[in-house]
């Protein structure tokens, strides 16, 4: 099995992958949508990306992306794994912390740190990988520069670590998301559904809608609102915990509440639990 992953090897994505599919080969993609077209044209046989984390939120890139590509056959979310992201500061031998002053790393990570770095007087400096700015950081040589990477990162590259536990919330947690080709299936212990959907143009249609859902016994874990295809016009990504199997999402989506334009299905699978 060829699984894909958005970043470069030793980064959160590449640790999510082979904690996934340890026996698999891991294929790192440049960017998020580069990772989907790898999908999407059979290159690789799953994908492993970020979608949320818990200090920082949705990871935007790749949410707009689950419906998929009209151009191609559907895609459908499998499974959900956690990471718990513990970022470290690293430099080229002999650089020091006092002596930094600016810092490379994914802008997700920088994210995740901006007050630990507003503190450390860094600049900020984005790339397309947190394990892209290790590598880049080691190919310049500058003692001046880091990278804001996982630990495991430092040493492939000949790196050493200035300040590790790194982070502006202790509970710091990437959710990932397992992507297959296919349609939406139900096993039966998956718990936790994504649903995207669409509310018809009249007052109180989401209030309503999300209230129905929640008297069925839908547990609404997240809702974002996202533009649609037309201008102002918008549609809704809910995670949900139901009961499990067909029948316990069933029992909650079918029929869909009243008020909503349109309902559609992008993945079933159990909810991770976290440590």
């Amino acid at each position: 099995m060829r699984v894909g992953y958005q970043g470069e090897p030793y980064s959160y994505s590449y640790r999510a992958s082979n904690e996934l599919f340890p026996e698999a080969e891991h294929v790192g993609q440049h960017t998020f949508v580069a990772a989907f077209a790898a999908l999407e044209a059979g290159h690789v046989d799953r994908l492993v990306l970020p979608v949320e984390n818990s200090t920082t939120g949705s990871v935007l890139p790749v949410l707009d992306r689950l419906p998929g590509n009209v151009d191609h056959g559907p895609i459908s979310i499998i499974a959900e794994h956690l990471v718990e992201v513990r970022h470290a500061l690293m430099g080229v031998p002999g650089a020091t912390i006092e002596g930094l002053k600016s810092v490379m790393s994914h802008q997700q990570a920088l994210a995740q740190v901006e007050e630990h770095l507003l503190a450390l007087g860094l600049q900020e400096s984005p790339t397309h990988d947190t394990a892209g700015a290790v590598r880049e950081v080691a190919e310049r040589n500058d003692p001046t520069v880091a990278a804001l990477a996982p630990a495991e990162s430092a040493a492939p590259h000949g790196l050493e670590i200035l300040q590790a536990d790194v982070m502006d919330r202790a509970h710091n947690t990437t959710r990932f998301v397992v992507l297959a080709p296919g349609e939406p299936q139900v096993d039966p212990d998956d718990d936790k559904s994504t649903v995207l959907f669409l509310t018809a143009h009249r007052p109180g249609a989401l209030a309503l809608a999300l209230t129905e859902l929640g008297l069925r016994g839908a547990n609404l874990t997240r809702i974002e609102s996202r533009p649609a295809n037309e201008a102002w016009s918008y549609r809704f990504f809910v995670d949900f915990v139901h009961p499990p199997g067909p029948d316990g999402l069933a029992a909650v989506i079918d029929p869909p509440p009243a008020t909503l334009a349109e309902l559609r299905v992008l993945g079933s699978y159990t909810a991770a639990k976290a440590e």
